[in-house]
């Protein structure tokens, strides 16, 4: 075996749930954590740790350190050479993964860390009972960013309503409920059953954020603890941000790892890896809303790159922020959504936690876990950022690849259709090619969102309905893609009737 081969020797988790938010681990706390567990499952302690000459950190939400490499590196007494942070996206982590195995391959890297944290429940705990966080930043140096830190919306869509993922992901739903055929009791009939089996997963995750049970009519039916969000989701199907959550991981080369004296039943091995992002960067733009060609295109080439298919994992972990991205990674991949095998190994974002944008370490740290203990003998594990914009695939495996090292790249998707934009002002007869209605708190619908067709010309726009409680409580009890009706606009806004 080359001694640059890449390799995960140590994973860890940590839950800090409900904390007093003056006594709350801060973030470089909760990363020294688990950087020191992970080495501490590696079996080798601190002198992995000091050994790194890589240090890595996901973006942390509202954290100022100005370097968190450096911060990260000097509580565990490395000296790296390299230093990285991420961009803004759920995909990241496993994009910073894959490069990390390319270095290590090319001998630029021997032991690597990688870590992130999400302190939201804290936050907000604090900034309601009035209390400082006094949280350590700083950092000296400038650390190599992975990604970006490009918004995920553009003015039009902030305009009509499109702001949020909890707004933007159900015109993916929407549009994939009517491309399958379904009506709206089988569909939400579906939704619940599949996210039923995510809650059980968490009920058994030591680390998972709500680790309860719930039955398919308990996720999908509004009531007062579970009101609507944005049709179809009600708030059991939507993820969860409000953790205290982190993980990390140690990657090294095979070389390092015997040096270290790590035993081989630790070694989890890099088979593959790939990201993508789709051409068309904001979600009014996709050319098909059942469809997403960078998903496709980034897991499939993550398999191939590790030299296998689909049918020869064991052990799958879809990113799953909201039910329409497992059912996507399925569509795209052609499994089913009752698939033996199961599509989460944490519980998912909306019960095992959905920690920022740390969440694909802790399907990998639990990942290692299971490869370990003989649940499996290969894994994939997927990310996506904004709203099923850009995605990331690593596959891994218990045993070693065979043949020649692969490197993870940036898939081509340039053949891929063009994107479509919305025109701006719209009038005249229309359909609607998907649409989503938004509940205020009172579980009251308020706002009704439209992406439908000019009939004249085909061009597509972006409108509301009329502001009326009455209108939009009809608005979700019938099939509305394909509907027909008239655009208009109204107030400098786009303004859609059914007929």
């Amino acid at each position: 075996m080359d001694g640059n081969t890449p390799i995960l020797v140590g994973g860890a988790q940590l839950l800090q749930r409900d904390a007093d938010p003056a006594e709350a681990l801060e973030p470089i706390a909760m990363l020294e954590r688990v950087s020191r567990e992970a080495a501490e499952i590696a079996g080798a302690g601190a002198r992995l740790l000091a050994d790194a000459d890589t240090v890595a950190v996901v973006d942390v939400a509202a954290w100022g350190a100005a370097n968190a490499p450096r911060l990260l590196a000097e509580k565990v007494l490395a000296s790296p050479a390299h230093e990285f942070v991420t961009g803004i996206g759920g995909e990241t982590p496993l994009v910073l993964v894959n490069e990390l195995a390319n270095r290590i391959a090319a001998g630029d890297s021997h032991v690597a860390l990688v870590a992130g944290c999400n302190n939201l429940k804290t936050l907000r705990s604090a900034a309601k009972a009035g209390v400082e966080l006094k949280w350590q930043g700083g950092g000296s140096g400038e650390p190599v960013m992975i990604g970006s830190r490009r918004l995920g919306n553009n003015e039009m869509e902030q305009q009509y309503g499109l702001s949020s993922p909890t707004s933007v992901y159900p015109i993916f739903e929407n549009a994939l409920r009517a491309h399958r055929g379904l009506d709206l009791e089988a569909h939400r009939a579906r939704l619940g059953a599949l996210m039923h089996r995510f809650t059980e997963v968490a009920a058994k995750n030591p680390y998972a954020w709500f680790p309860t049970v719930r039955s398919a009519a308990e996720l999908t039916t509004a009531t007062a603890n579970n009101r609507m969000i944005a049709f179809p989701y009600t708030k059991y199907l939507n993820a969860m941000l409000d953790t205290d959550q982190a993980a990390g991981v140690l990657m090294t080369s095979v070389a390092a790892a015997r040096r270290h004296g790590i035993p081989e039943d630790r070694w989890i091995y890099w088979w593959g890896g790939a990201h993508a992002e789709e051409r068309a960067w904001c979600a009014s733009e996709r050319p098909d809303f059942a469809e997403s060609a960078a998903l496709r295109r980034t897991a499939r080439a993550a398999l191939v790159n590790a030299g296998v298919d689909i049918g020869d994992i064991d052990l799958i972990d879809f990113y799953s922020c909201f039910p329409v991205a497992v059912e996507m990674a399925c569509e795209m991949l052609g499994l089913d959504e009752a698939d033996p095998r199961g599509l989460t190994l944490t519980g998912g974002l909306p019960y095992g936690g959905g920690p920022g944008n740390n969440y694909t370490l802790h399907s990998l740290a639990t990942a290692l876990d299971r490869l370990r203990a003989g649940g499996g003998r290969r894994a994939l594990v997927t990310g996506n950022g904004w709203y099923l914009t850009k995605h990331s695939a690593t596959v891994l495996s218990s045993e070693p690849k065979s043949g020649d090292f692969v490197p993870a790249a940036e898939v081509d998707v340039r053949s891929e259709p063009d994107p479509v934009v919305p025109r701006e002002a719209a009038d005249g007869a229309a359909v609607v090619e998907t649409y989503t209605v938004l509940y205020g708190r009172d579980g009251a619908p308020e706002r009704g969102i439209v992406i439908g067709r000019l009939d004249d010309d085909g061009a597509r726009f972006i409108a509301n309905t009329p502001f009326d409680r009455d209108c939009l409580e009809r608005f979700v009890e019938i099939e509305n893609v394909g509907r027909r009706g008239k655009v208009r606009v109204r107030d400098r806004s786009n303004r859609f009737e059914p007929d």
